[in-house]
């Protein structure tokens, strides 16, 4: 092979090596964008309830529960733990009827028992409730007089609380509205259910009208107003609000509350509706407000804030999840505000009212560690979906650091929100038993009415049936105090 020939292989080598790497980088480049969209689509499709602030329900039947809790395995085994007394049944010393059972006249050995003493009495009781009984019926006859004078006809004042010829007794009021109101069975089923349980029968409009009922006499009683004052002076108050369907068009559900005060009111999600509850915008300085990131609330300047803890660990496991190896400081950020708790958590064990300086530095120092990692792991130059989510996140926590760190800084804080998320959660329990919606915009006014009312009743130890039992009879039942006096001790 001449020179010439061996110069234009060499040369068509060479072009079809250039042609080559052009095709390398066209590929590199499409490998980019394409994992760029597979990681947006992650992102986008992995966000549950686990790693975002989606409610469970919008999870679907067909996704399994990932774990999403940030609680670690205690070790103990499931079921009753020893030493725990338990709830089974045991026997009384004063039943209500003794049935005496005598021994066989004849032992199976085939001598006679007749003569023998009793040595012994073994006992197995039955608890069982009576026979239903059948309803009471009480008339009320009053009197009429005609005066002789002016011929007026006057009657004997009926008892307060009997209105009308014929009318359903505080008694199997109280029964049907614990039912249809206290655990929300939709008020045909509740009827059934009560003519099953309790042999009387009633209609389902009465059953449907003890919701507005109770409504009107929780609001005229005063229990409102009072909760309201309480909540002004508590020293942390938790907030949350959820949507719901009423009037055929979206609504929310607003909750104002503490571990022992619960205040619901409805409207939509604006300001305006916010400070409607005729509470946040009582609080001072020295207190308290835990809420989510919702951006609603910004306008409350005169209180402190404290974001949820849970909510930011879930959007850091979305960044997680979508790219474990190249968002480290996701991972990282997500351990820092667990290890916080953790310390948080001794402190309050040992019955200490702050951090101590070390411990603040040592928190402090892993949070500006994960943010700088954040930086690293999603510089500018990286126009990903996931990492403008990424960034997007980092930032709130560079800038709510104070706000995020507040369970820190005021032990009084706790690290979830989860006082105000148990607190709204039967608006979503209502209105799944209730064919997802309400019908007018009054019978959700209503509900947050007497949610209030039943709420704060359970969290002082009274149940839904005394609650409801009060109202129906007194009045409803008024909180004395921020606390009941053994939670205050």
């Amino acid at each position: 092979m001449s020179r010439e020939e061996l110069l234009a292989l060499i040369e068509a080598l060479r072009a079809g090596d250039a042609a080559k790497d052009e095709r390398i980088d066209a590929l590199l480049v499409m490998v980019g964008e394409l994992t760029a969209q597979v990681q947006a689509l992650v992102l986008r499709l992995g966000k549950d309830s686990a790693t975002s602030s989606k409610p469970p329900s919008s999870d679907g039947p067909d996704r399994r529960p990932r774990g999403g809790s940030s609680r670690t395995r205690s070790g103990r085994k499931p079921g009753k733990q020893p030493g725990d007394p338990g709830t089974a049944l045991r026997l009384v010393e004063d039943p209500s009827e003794r049935i005496t059972i005598p021994a066989p006249a004849a032992c199976v050995c085939g001598t006679a028992l007749v003569e023998s003493p009793v040595v012994g009495v073994r006992r197995r009781q039955v608890h069982d409730l009576a026979p239903i009984p059948a309803p009471v019926v009480v008339e009320y006859a009053a009197d009429i007089k005609c005066c002789p004078s002016c011929a007026k006809n006057v009657i004997g004042d009926f008892p307060a609380g009997v209105n009308a010829p014929a009318q359903y007794g505080p008694e199997i009021t109280t029964r049907v509205a614990d039912v249809v109101v206290g655990h929300h069975v939709p008020v045909h089923r509740g009827a059934v259910l009560v003519a099953e349980l309790l042999g009387m029968s009633v209609s389902t409009g009465f059953a449907a009208s003890l919701r507005g009922r109770a409504a009107a006499t929780i609001e005229a009683g005063g229990f409102l107003a009072a909760v309201k004052r309480l909540l002004a002076a508590a020293p942390v108050v938790h907030v949350d609000e959820t949507f719901a369907r009423a009037a055929g068009a979206t609504t929310y559900v607003h909750v104002a509350c503490t571990d022992h005060l619960t205040l619901l009111h409805s409207g939509t999600r604006s300001a305006a509706t916010i400070d409607a509850g005729g509470v946040l915008t009582e609080l001072g300085a020295g207190q308290v407000l835990v809420r989510d990131g919702y951006a609603g609330y910004a306008h409350l300047t005169n209180v402190v804030h404290a974001w949820c803890a849970a909510h930011l660990l879930r959007d850091l496991r979305g960044i997680s999840e979508a790219d474990p190896a190249g968002q480290l400081w996701a991972t990282a950020m997500a351990d820092t505000l667990l290890e916080a708790h953790r310390i948080a958590v001794a402190a309050r064990a040992d019955g200490r009212e702050q951090l101590t300086p070390e411990e603040l530095a040592t928190i402090g120092r892993l949070y500006t560690g994960a943010l700088a990692r954040a930086r690293t792991d999603n510089p500018t130059t990286d126009t990903s979906v996931l990492a403008g989510h990424a960034r997007t996140l980092a930032a709130r926590f560079e800038t709510h650091r104070k706000v995020i760190l507040r369970f820190t800084t005021n032990l009084a804080v706790p690290f979830t929100n989860n006082t105000a998320e148990r607190a709204i959660r039967p608006v979503k329990v209502q209105q799944r038993s209730s064919g997802g919606c309400w019908r007018t915009l009054q019978g959700l006014a209503d509900f947050a009415v007497v949610q209030s009312y039943l709420s704060t009743a359970t969290r002082w130890g009274i149940t839904r049936f005394d609650a409801l039992h009060q109202l129906f009879t007194t009045g409803p039942w008024i909180p004395p105090g921020l606390t009941p006096p053994a939670a205050a001790v």
